[in-house]
């Protein structure tokens, strides 16, 4: 193979990955995003063979027998297993490159929180490279989303970014390249399933599973009143009888079950306004806060958060993908991404 041809292939195998709590998407330079996928393996307990991986791991979730194990590797924005994380990376570096992977190992920006430890960070780092990359840079998820939000970050401007995922709800202002102030809770997406399942479990005595509970947030989950009342059907089981049984819920009582949450994620908003530097804070009053990630869809959030703060909320064109085009603009331009990379 000629040099040039090596190039090339080098140049089109780099990556960007979102490595989330709940999804990972991967960004291929010169393609755009290829793989966005639940963060899901299924492994066979026996023979330690991996069954599934992301979207169809994730229609396994709660039906598979005793010896096959249901996994989420990443827990509040970090990894929880390991060897799952690895083995999840590595088929999804697969799946964007395909027979590209054996020629070249590729160059991987990855979105990480920005709570997380020097040993979390170090996780990262070696979970990828043991997945075939050549070189490794870690960038923090707000930054990223800020480059995918097109904001100009590297002006002397302060810009808010509240990135809701799955795991971690991250709050940074950014200002000339870096951040100035960041505040990082544990508290996101996957806290609001498990906030409606103990509701249902509270109020009715109903047990639903976590992928009912992610739909019927999905479905008419809200933050706010909305203007027309909703209502879905919802099934699980009876704990007191322990059979099956249908109820009919309503967009009130989810918001209801989902408050907590919601406070906890206005509250930090609340206290990283009250630490941002007062020059940066007039810059927020003008530009506003933007709001990124999957929870940044949940139905009028940004009309809360702009209730409770007076302040403008902007709701990012596409807040699941935000970090990975982010991410992915990187690639292009080395000399931002080395700026800004963590060691």
């Amino acid at each position: 193979m000629s040099l040039m041809n090596s190039l090339k292939d080098r140049l089109l195998c780099d990556l960007a990955i979102d490595l989330g709590t709940a999804n990972t998407l991967v960004f291929l330079k010169g393609k755009g995003i290829v793989v966005q996928e639940p963060s899901i393996v299924v492994v066979n307990k026996q023979s330690g063979k991996v069954e599934a991986v992301g979207t169809r791991a994730k229609e396994m979730l709660g039906k598979t027998p005793a010896d096959v194990l249901t996994i989420k590797p990443m827990r509040d924005g970090v990894i929880a297993d390991f060897e799952m994380a690895e083995k999840m990376l590595d088929f999804f570096i697969r799946q964007s490159t395909n027979s590209r992977m054996f020629l070249v190992r590729p160059r991987i920006v990855i979105g990480i929180p920005t709570g997380i430890t020097q040993v979390e960070r170090r996780a990262v780092k070696d979970v990828a490279t043991r997945a075939k990359a050549s070189e490794v840079f870690l960038v923090q998820q707000p930054v990223a989303a800020s480059v995918g939000a097109d904001l100009p970050i590297s002006e002397p401007t302060g810009n808010m970014i509240v990135d809701v995922g799955g795991g971690t709800t991250d709050i940074a202002v950014i200002s000339m390249n870096g951040i100035v102030f960041n505040h990082s809770i544990r508290i996101a997406g996957n806290e609001m399933d498990e906030s409606i399942i103990q509701y249902l479990k509270r109020k009715y005595n109903l047990l639903i599973g976590e992928r009912s509970a992610e739909q019927l947030k999905i479905q008419i989950g809200s933050a706010y009143p909305l203007d027309e009342p909703m209502s879905i059907e919802i099934k699980g089981r009876d704990l007191g009888e322990g059979i099956p049984k249908t109820l009919i819920i309503d967009d009130q009582e989810i918001r209801e079950a989902l408050e907590d949450v919601t406070s906890a994620i206005i509250d930090a908003i609340r206290v990283s306004l009250e630490k941002t530097p007062p020059e940066l804070s007039a810059d927020i009053i003008d530009r506003g806060i933007i709001l990124t990630g999957g929870g940044a869809l949940l139905r009028n959030l940004d009309k809360r958060i702009r209730e409770e703060t007076k302040l403008p909320v902007f709701i990012t064109e596409d807040p699941l993908t935000t970090v990975v085009i982010g991410a992915g603009k990187l690639l292009e331009d080395l000399d931002l991404l080395k700026k800004i990379s963590l060691i």
